[in-house]
């Protein structure tokens, strides 16, 4: 398992943005300025900060939608075979929200949330396959 990134869900994405990539220094992806999605990188190693468009999440969680009481940020693990993964972790007790299902046509994601309510995406880059 590898640790992917630390994703943020904002609402005001183009302010969080800025603070990032201008206040913070971290180096943008993409350039998403408008979101919904952007990367971000220190100047060395390879771990980053994600800021997502609550909004776009709140398409795949309904529970989203509402007011902003909680549910700031998603903690995202990539792993190699999804399914093999959530039938391992839903076996030890684990409640899936959602999926295993494609995300876009590069990732399948599942989300499940912690024993806190935070939530958590496992991710399989299905462009790492071979």
């Amino acid at each position: 398992m590898e640790l992917a990134q630390v994703r943020l869900l904002v609402t005001d994405f183009a302010a969080c943005y800025r603070f990032y990539a201008d206040v913070l220094g971290l180096k943008p992806q993409a350039g998403a300025e408008r979101g919904p999605y952007e990367k971000f990188s220190p100047a060395t190693g390879s771990a980053g900060i994600a800021l997502q468009d609550r909004a776009m999440m709140a398409e795949i969680l309904g529970e989203l939608g509402d007011a902003v009481n909680g549910h700031r940020s998603l903690v995202v693990l990539r792993v190699d075979d999804l399914d093999a993964y959530c039938a391992g972790i839903t076996a030890r007790g684990a409640t899936l929200l959602h999926g295993p299902a494609p995300m876009t046509d590069r990732m399948r994601v599942a989300h499940l949330k912690d024993p806190e309510g935070n939530l958590v995406e496992l991710q399989e880059w299905l462009l790492l396959r071979t």
